[in-house]
């Protein structure tokens, strides 16, 4: 039995997850408008915290981020019994851009601006021995992390982990989903049919997990699924159908008439909203409350499934279904029941949804009844390192499938561009991408030529799981290159989508029309034991038989390095994927 041992949130409306909560209560909100804060992006609505707040002070040589998350880490931590030093702990970080505001700033060196570099700051403050992973999964982050940790503990590889989800805005950020044109210069209306799109926001979450103890009361995890669009990049599926894969699974046989609402992603751009609306009453969940909470924070990024989880909880432990700020009349199709005013409830289960570019969603079931069990497949409890059924592995000037060496004549990028014409060649969108993301579909591509059978058919039970260290610091880099000169002050929509990693695992999803579970996670150094642990936990997921995934490493023009293996659930449905060769 896996369960939540505690949980904290820092925002603007409070330290802890109570004042957090009463702040809800009362509705008040800390998304108001802002006039210079980030230069060149002008005036904008958000929530952010104050300079002199006192929220991210903390130890010297800390960034805002990595100060923020250790506080609310340290608040969560306060009278349990977790031992940091232990390595039966784990720490997970959830965000999406880290310290992208230190990147290239003539200050610190690149190495920092990575979100593992901030991960790794603060397991050492807190005296975590363990190597800490980064789940960097665009706007499913918090719940992807909330998953990974679950699958991690209940395959008996720790005993504690600390999910900590945490995002601090900047100029980057806020330029680029201005870009999009996605950002409301009022405060946001999730649901409302006059809604303008989202605020961004500022906070640190953590929740606790613990193994092996059975608690009859208490909160535990009953399911945590994840499903991709394959649709596009940035614009979620018209039919929803990804968010409600997600939420279907995520429900599974639990009875909807003992969950209190459900949390959704909710941003209040006009396309996620509608989208959820249509997957809500699809899953046949229509006639459960709605109960947003970008109105009261915005979009808080990588925080956001932590900490609407946390809010989650703590609303049905006080029989409460929040209220979604700035809603008042539906403007979506989807037949839902948005949660125009709180209301109380006796329920003891919530759903919380989320989704994001890259074509993720995500959707976790969570529970304090004490009847409620959390779901695991056989898969979870099986050692022994994975077994590949086919191999790719690219670096700048070498290519190997299933050992053999693929002839080639130039290097680096030009090798990329070289293998999709002579082996694809009537993909034209190759051309478009970042270099992570040709590296990753080249990779991809050889490597399903090597598996043979039918290509570009429709199936969900398919994962694609990646694992690196650089991330999206390339395309980190060229979108900088838009937004660094005041005289030409250009951020670009296409340079910005591919600053987030997972994108490469949304362009094999669209590619090959895989409807499965994608995700990005980020280590400090290369360990293949970790890797496969990361890979296996994918096979947690009991709709999931088969996973496409390894190292992938892009962290220069001419240097990097794709592993990629095929891996597939034994034909019984039961222990550890078997080797076919």
């Amino acid at each position: 039995m896996i369960t939540v041992l505690s949980h904290n949130i820092i925002s603007p409306l409070g330290s802890t997850t109570e004042d957090n909560f009463r702040s809800v209560l009362r509705q008040q909100t800390a998304v108001r408008q802002w006039h210079g804060r980030f230069g060149p992006v002008g005036d904008f609505c958000a929530s952010l915290f104050d300079d002199g707040s006192g929220a991210t002070d903390g130890p010297a040589g800390l960034s805002r981020l990595e100060r923020l998350a250790l506080r609310s880490i340290r608040a969560a931590l306060k009278g349990t019994d977790v031992d940091t030093a232990s390595d039966r702990t784990l720490l997970v970080l959830s965000t999406t851009k880290g310290n992208v505001e230190w990147l290239a700033d003539g200050i610190h060196p690149l190495e920092r601006a990575l979100p593992d570099s901030s991960a790794r700051m603060i397991a050492t403050a807190l005296g975590v021995t363990t190597a800490p992973i980064v789940v960097d999964n665009a706007c499913v982050s918090g719940l992807a992390a909330l998953t990974t940790a679950w699958r991690l503990l209940m395959m008996g590889r720790y005993d504690r982990a600390i999910v900590c989800g945490v995002e601090v805005q900047s100029k980057f950020i806020i330029s680029g989903f201005q870009s999009l044109k996605a950002v409301s210069p009022l405060p946001c209306r999730p649901f409302d049919i006059d809604r303008m799109g989202l605020n961004l926001g500022e906070a640190a979450a953590t929740i606790v997990l613990g193994r092996g103890d059975d608690k009859e009361h208490g909160w535990k995890i009953v399911d945590g699924c994840q499903r991709n669009d394959a649709y596009h990049l940035s614009a979620p599926s018209k039919t929803g159908l990804g968010a409600r894969m997600a939420l279907t699974q995520a429900v599974g046989d639990y009875p909807a008439d003992d969950i209190a609402f459900i949390s959704p992603h909710g941003t209040a751009t006009l396309f996620n909203d509608q989208m959820e609306s249509v997957a809500i009453a699809g899953a046949g969940l229509g006639k459960v409350p709605v109960a947003g909470l970008k109105g009261y924070y915005g979009h808080t990024m990588g925080a956001c499934g932590v900490m609407e989880t946390a809010l989650s909880m703590c609303a049905v432990d006080n029989g409460i279904v929040p209220s979604t700020m700035g809603f008042a009349e539906l403007g979506v199709s989807g037949r839902i029941t948005v949660a125009a005013n709180a209301a109380p409830t006796s329920r003891k289960g919530f759903v919380k949804m989320l989704s994001g570019f890259g074509g993720c969603n995500a959707a976790m079931l969570l529970s304090s009844n004490k009847n409620a069990a959390d779901r695991a497949t056989a898969d979870c409890h099986e050692d022994g390192p994975l077994q590949a059924k086919h191999n790719v592995h690219i670096t700048e000037s070498t290519v190997c499938i299933d050992g053999k060496v693929m002839p080639t004549h130039a290097v680096g990028r030009q090798m990329l561009t070289e293998i999709y014409k002579g082996v694809v060649g009537d993909y034209p969108r190759f051309y478009k991408m970042d270099l992570l993301s040709r590296l990753g579909f080249v990779a991809t591509e050889l490597l399903l030529r090597a598996e043979g059978g039918v290509r570009f058919v429709e199936r969900s039970d398919r994962a694609v799981v990646l694992v690196g260290h650089s991330g999206s610091v390339l395309a980190d880099m060229n979108y900088l290159s838009s937004i660094s000169d005041a005289d030409d002050y250009f951020p670009s929509p296409e340079r910005f989508v591919y600053t987030l990693p997972n994108i490469v695992t949304g362009e094999i999803a669209i590619r090959n029309k895989y409807h499965g579970e994608t995700g990005f996670y980020l280590l400090a150094d290369r360990n293949d034991a970790f890797v496969d642990d990361i890979l296996r936990s994918a096979f947690c997921d009991r709709g999931t038989n088969s996973v496409v995934g390894g190292w992938i490493e892009c962290g220069s023009e001419t240097a990097f390095e794709a592993d990629l293996s095929i891996f597939e659930r034994k034909a019984d449905g039961g222990g550890r994927p078997a080797a076919t060769k």
